[in-house]
């Protein structure tokens, strides 16, 4: 089953995510955890929260730290997955490929046949856009044009789609058992 997991800032969609995963699976199944973006080196807020989602997960999961989530989708279809965050992952391929133009289709299209073929259980957590003004600079316009986009399209792939708000998931799609 895939699990697309939304929601903003704070609104425990991560927290969701991990119980989400660990209820779907036998107790002690291995978990890989591919957590792409920024470890917070240079900044010390981040650093606490990579810190507080560190602490969280179960000494069975294992954590990759990788902007490369195509990759590793694609290197292990069979182990059970929870990729924390889309929004890190696109963050990352704009800064790679270019804010001002640069194109996202290509490493967009690569994640899409990752999940799309991936074979085990897949939960995906991504933030929702467009639940606030439309952003006021071109990276923050496209940033939200881009997720918006990635996320309507890694929801058609998806089973069940929830959006988590203050904790509480709410069924977008529900999976059918």
């Amino acid at each position: 089953m895939r699990t697309l997991v939304l929601g903003g800032i704070r609104s425990g969609k991560s927290r969701w995510a991990e119980d989400a995963i660990a209820g779907a699976l036998p107790a002690g199944q291995p978990v890989c955890y591919l957590a792409p973006g920024p470890t917070g080196e240079d900044d010390a807020a981040w650093a606490d929260r990579v810190a507080e989602h560190r602490g969280r997960r179960p000494g069975h999961w294992s954590t990759v730290e990788t902007d490369d989530i195509p990759g590793q989708l694609r290197g292990s279809p069979d182990t059970p997955t929870l990729v924390d965050d889309l929004g890190a992952w696109l963050t990352g391929t704009l800064d790679h490929h270019g804010w001002a133009g640069g194109s996202v289709t290509t490493p967009i299209d690569e994640l899409l046949a990752a999940v799309s073929a991936f074979k085990s259980t897949l939960v995906l957590v991504s933030p929702e856009v467009g639940l606030a003004v439309v952003p006021a600079t071109a990276s923050g316009r496209r940033f939200a044009d881009e997720l918006g986009s990635l996320n309507q399209r890694v929801a058609e792939l998806c089973d069940r789609v929830v959006l988590v708000v203050a904790g509480q998931a709410v069924p977008i799609k529900p999976s059918v058992d």
